[in-house]
């Protein structure tokens, strides 16, 4: 499981080994891309942690890391610790070190291969911080995740689960082509998407999304919230325009077949490369996007 980009569920983040449609390492730029657009709400999350922890938090663990932009983020914040990238994909664990090497932090950033559940067999040890995105929504059983997160903190350790927040927006509510809120109903595409891919999950289990309850059950107390909001404006760089031709793509790839005839003709207007509709050239494209990080600590 990988904090990685999906279209699924309208935001970041997230997968676990029942996606076993998506290949990861070919999704490696856009993986990297969204990262690096979301860099200043990485940041932002990685300065409340380390209020909640203080600055020489030993070791943290970035569960889901992908290419490594938060395990590097992490290195940064807590300068006097080692930062894991924990992920199954030996490719994105390259990546990860890679990027570590490239900002001057390899000496403090190592990599695993693990994956959840399957991180309590002894092998990682403990942390001082536990982080997961939006990956915990991918495992069936999303308490016996979060249990499992909670139990490879060191005394007085935090657990951070970035499972809450906004669907993304970027488009006017009426784009001058095809019927006035298409995001609206793209986002509702999207929840059923994700409703029908947890009840495929392996073990899928229904549970109430009280993300602090559930940290409770874990055992956990100090249990809170905040939330981080990356805001680019427009006009967008090319490079934001990119991660959103991208990101609609795979939702065109994915979803398309339950839009409405006209959505997915004005769908395909916003992917092409030449239109001037297109979300390449839209001077009225935007990124605005919330997300909430849930947080508790292990007794001491």
């Amino acid at each position: 499981m990988s904090s990685h980009t999906t279209t699924g569920h309208g935001h970041g983040h997230g997968h676990g080994h029942g996606d076993t449609d998506i290949d990861w390492e070919a999704m490696a730029t856009n993986l990297e891309s969204h990262g690096e657009l979301h860099l200043p709400a990485l940041r932002s999350t990685a300065a409340r942690l380390r209020e909640l922890l203080g600055p020489s938090a030993r070791r943290s663990f970035d569960v889901g890391s992908g290419p490594g932009m938060m395990t590097c983020v992490f290195a940064e914040a807590f300068p006097d610790g080692e930062a894991v990238a924990i992920d199954p994909t030996l490719g994105l664990l390259d990546r990860a070190l890679a990027r570590a090497e490239r900002l001057g932090l390899n000496d403090r950033v190592t990599v695993r291969q693990a994956e959840l559940p399957g991180l309590d067999d002894g092998t990682l040890g403990q942390a001082d911080l536990v982080w997961s995105s939006k990956a915990v929504h991918h495992l069936g059983d999303q308490q016996a995740a979060v249990t499992e997160l909670a139990s490879v903190l060191r005394p007085a350790g935090v657990l951070a689960i970035a499972e809450g927040g906004l669907p993304m927006r970027y488009l006017p509510r009426d784009i001058g082509i095809g019927r006035p809120g298409l995001q609206a109903r793209l986002d509702a595409v999207q929840e059923d998407w994700f409703g029908s891919m947890r009840d495929e999950l392996p073990g899928s289990t229904k549970v109430v999304e009280d993300w602090p309850a559930m940290l409770t059950r874990a055992g956990l107390t100090d249990v809170g919230s905040f939330t981080t909001l990356l805001d680019l404006p427009a006009p967008l760089t090319a490079a934001a325009r990119a991660y959103l031709h991208a990101t609609l793509t795979r939702l065109h790839d994915t979803m398309s077949e339950s839009l409405a005839d006209d959505d997915r003709h004005t769908l395909g207007v916003l992917l092409d490369p030449n239109a001037p509709e297109g979300i390449l050239h839209r001077p009225d494209a935007f990124l605005l996007t919330a997300t909430t990080v849930f947080t508790g600590r292990k007794s001491r």
